[in-house]
């Protein structure tokens, strides 16, 4: 029995309203959104947003429109996908993800970059002031994984204890532009930390 193209437009949406959808976790609705994706994108922009979608790293996923788009006689449309702030060090851990995710792409042929707890760890260690409690600094640590974690970029592996994916949906987050300048603003960033333990 055919599923109706309103149905079929309704799962495709609402999958897309919980979160992002990929290609590898969710193949029926992939394949109906490559379908229907006109009709997804027409549908959500009442609602303020637009669907982002890229084939090649195979996941899609909304965005609010930009601010002007969203203004009209009647006044500004409600944003429904609020902006998150981020911490410092939550920042940090998701350009150093990018700046990783993106190594492995020039190097590797595997496409998916695997990392365990402790290389994350030794990642963003070094801008994390110094303490004499290092268990405490490691609970700190935990707790920016589990914040990237639940935003997305990084997924637990269950097949392997203490290593998780990164998801290629950061490439959508931090782009080509702002992870060339990464390097000059983490050396400042460096020199600033140096220097105030000093």
């Amino acid at each position: 029995m055919a599923v109706a193209p309103e149905r079929e437009l309704s799962r495709v949406v609402t999958q897309l309203m919980k979160g992002v959808v990929y290609e590898d976790l969710n193949e029926r609705v992939w394949r109906s959104l490559l379908q229907i994706q006109a009709q997804v994108k027409d549908y959500v922009r009442v609602m303020g947003l637009t669907v982002v979608v890229d084939e090649a790293e195979g996941f899609a996923f909304l965005r609010s429109l930009p601010e002007d788009e969203l203004d009209d006689e009647l006044g500004p449309i409600p944003r429904l996908i609020p902006r998150r702030s981020l911490s410092f060090h939550v920042s940090i851990l998701i350009a150093l993800l990018r700046k990783k995710l993106a190594e492995f792409d020039a190097d590797a042929a595997d496409s998916r970059l695997v990392l365990t707890r402790d290389q994350i760890i030794e990642m963003i260690r070094v801008f994390l002031p110094e303490r004499s409690d290092d268990a405490r600094l490691i609970d700190q640590i935990d707790s920016y994984i589990a914040k990237v974690v639940d935003l997305g970029f990084l997924r637990r592996r269950p097949d392997q204890d203490a290593a998780y994916e990164v998801r290629r949906i950061v490439k959508a987050f931090v782009d080509g532009q702002w992870l060339a300048d990464f390097d000059d603003r983490l050396a400042d960033y460096l020199d600033q930390l140096d220097g105030s333990e000093e």
